[in-house]
């Protein structure tokens, strides 16, 4: 063997040797899972994408809209374990480009940077997981492209703005009568506009804490609150894209853009393999999730005890079964 290693010049002895070494403990390159992230330009906005694990691709939808793939890390990163993880955000989201005039952020839009994204990255047939908004922008895209899809995964989402408005007036209801009067104050004066110039651009910390810290929160936590949970944090959001789509009268009324999301009777021509996960105290009812699962045949409703809206969260190791189970059939 020292003979036949004698014949090869040093760079490629290295090779060998650890082409060697490799095969002996295969183990060790199986321990790593490298990162590959980068941009794609889809009809002329930068789509930022970040990919690492094994298997076949699976493709993640964040929420807001104009959060950032962040929110998933590092719960789902077991999941790399036996699948190929795309994160995106999406436009105007976390890295990717934010745009001009406000108007460009559509459900449309994003399906068609979705597309570009799997064309750009050769995926071939994906599967795809969104999760709150991002659910949203799954099925958008499932009525679309569905012959581009393995499977469909829609965690805590809705399917119709009309149903998930009455679901935020059943929520008022049911607060503190001081915590919803005092939403209701903030709500009639109006949420923009206030305070210094930087801050009128957004709403209020006072609305902040009082929306999605005194109304929202146990609604989006269950079995494992996150310590480090800050509703003023939660702000940092893309606020030109979540004021055009979401509407500027708070956060218990969808009137911007996504009020036209009205899937529901559209999803019985949806064909693929599809999960359905919700929270049993999610802010997005699970009965909204339990219309999607009758509308899709065939498709397999997981409600996880204890979950809020961070199912993922809440029960990681549930979350992560019902993903898998799935998936490996």
């Amino acid at each position: 063997m020292s003979k036949l290693l004698a014949l090869f010049p040093p760079f490629l002895m290295l090779l060998l040797l650890a082409a060697i070494a490799t095969a002996q403990n295969p183990s060790a390159a199986d321990a790593v899972y490298p990162i590959r992230e980068g941009y794609v330009n889809a009809h002329g906005v930068m789509i930022y994408y970040k990919s690492f694990g094994r298997g076949q691709p699976l493709m993640l939808l964040h929420g807001g809209p104009g959060a950032s793939h962040d929110y998933f890390l590092p719960s789902l990163l077991p999941l790399a374990r036996h699948h190929r993880l795309i994160f995106i955000d999406e436009r105007g989201s976390g890295r990717s480009q934010t745009l001009e005039g406000a108007a460009g952020y559509t459900v449309e839009n994003m399906v068609e940077d979705v597309e570009a994204v799997r064309q750009a990255l050769g995926l071939g047939r994906i599967s795809l997981l969104g999760h709150s908004y991002g659910g949203v922008l799954a099925q958008a895209y499932a009525l679309k492209y569905q012959k581009n899809l393995s499977a469909l995964i829609l965690g805590s989402t809705f399917a119709s703005t009309k149903a998930i408005n009455q679901v935020f007036l059943r929520m008022k209801e049911k607060m503190p009568a001081d915590v919803r009067d005092h939403i209701n104050k903030l709500e009639a004066e109006g949420l923009y506009g206030h305070g210094k110039d930087y801050e009128k651009n957004r709403y209020t910390a006072e609305y902040m804490s009082a929306a999605w810290g005194d109304g929202y929160f146990p609604y989006i936590y269950q079995n494992h609150p996150d310590a480090n949970y800050d509703p003023v944090d939660d702000g940092k959001i893309s606020w030109d894209l979540y004021r055009e789509m979401w509407g500027s009268h708070g956060e218990f009324v969808i009137d911007g853009n996504l009020k036209s999301v009205e899937y529901t009777d559209r999803l019985p021509t949806i064909k693929v393999p599809t999960l359905v996960l919700v929270g049993d105290h999610d802010e997005v009812d699970p009965s909204l999730s339990q219309t999607i699962h009758k509308k899709i045949a065939g498709s397999k409703l997981v409600i996880l005890p204890k979950s809020g809206h961070m199912t993922f969260v809440d029960q990681p190791w549930m979350f992560q079964k019902a993903v898998e189970d799935f998936l490996m059939k």
